[in-house]
């Protein structure tokens, strides 16, 4: 993994997306728009904006966005997070975006370290399309992004982590001793980019970022939901609890009973409660 991008300070400046053309959008998004995006350090994320619904017109939502932060190996292509987009699109406009090292994007995935850049590429975007309340929604390790991102950085209007580890090199379930294997092993990570599609840096983090749980600790007054399922493979229940424990209030913990992991556990009714959340915490 690449060189720590911690401490504050340390901020990328935003480049001009480029539309590209070519396949239609598979979010089912209606009207959706596609972009590449350029981070501080020349990595180009794939991005897909679509705006807000017309059920969510009268409630503000032309002016509130969702930016969708996927999990280790996903992409805003895949039809779970097509789902998630779709289902905040009655609140907002959406964005989803490829990590680096991920889908359609450049470089290698620095598995939480270096993202940051990258949800920022696709916040400036958001702006830049005349958004002025931004929502960071973040999956798994997409989920400990955005707590990092917005300790990071100003702005975000309210953060949203589903199924986010709340501490680094968490090995304690099989599923995770698997993802360190993908991560630290060279036939890992052979192994996560012919099967998953996933190019992970070999590089060692120098210094280790801020965990995510110290992330929340800073994010006051930008209100903070932090949403995990009691059936996770991946983190147990003491990961969403240490990271509502640290972080100030505003503030929400829900436990999910029967949720199982990240974007491919969520269903419908839960992404709108989200959306309805993000809402009541961004009016006016």
């Amino acid at each position: 993994m690449s060189r720590g991008t911690d401490p504050p300070g340390d901020l990328p400046a935003l480049r001009t997306p480029h539309p590209t053309f070519g396949d239609p959008p598979v979010t089912g998004m209606p009207a959706s728009e596609r972009a590449v995006l350029c981070t501080e350090d020349d990595v180009r994320i794939s991005a897909v904006h679509g705006p807000a619904t017309d059920a969510a017109a009268g409630s503000g939502a032309l002016d509130r966005v969702f930016v969708v932060a996927h999990g280790f190996t996903g992409s805003w292509r895949r039809p779970a997070v097509g789902a998630v987009l779709r289902g905040l699109g009655r609140h907002g406009g959406v964005i989803g975006f490829d990590f680096r090292g991920h889908g359609a994007s450049t470089g290698l995935s620095t598995v939480g370290d270096r993202e940051v850049r990258d949800l920022e590429a696709a916040i400036g975007w958001g702006r830049r399309l005349g958004y002025r309340r931004v929502v960071t929604v973040g999956f798994s390790m997409g989920g400990g992004v955005v707590l990092r991102h917005a300790a990071l950085y100003p702005g975000p209007a309210a953060v949203v982590a589903v199924s986010a580890p709340a501490r680094w090199y968490y090995r304690g379930t099989a599923p995770m001793r698997r993802v360190h294997f993908a991560i630290e092993r060279p036939a890992g990570r052979v192994l996560a980019r012919l099967a998953l599609g996933t190019r992970i840096s070999a590089e060692p983090w120098h210094p280790v970022p801020l965990a995510p749980f110290e992330a929340a600790a800073a994010l006051a007054p930008t209100p903070l939901l932090v949403v995990h399922g009691d059936r996770d493979p991946y983190f147990p229940l003491d990961h969403p609890r240490q990271i509502h424990a640290a972080a100030r209030p505003p503030k929400e913990l829900w436990i999910e009973p029967g949720l199982g992991h990240a974007e491919n556990a969520v269903d419908a009714e839960l992404v709108d409660r989200i959306g309805r959340w993000a809402r009541a915490h961004t009016e006016g």
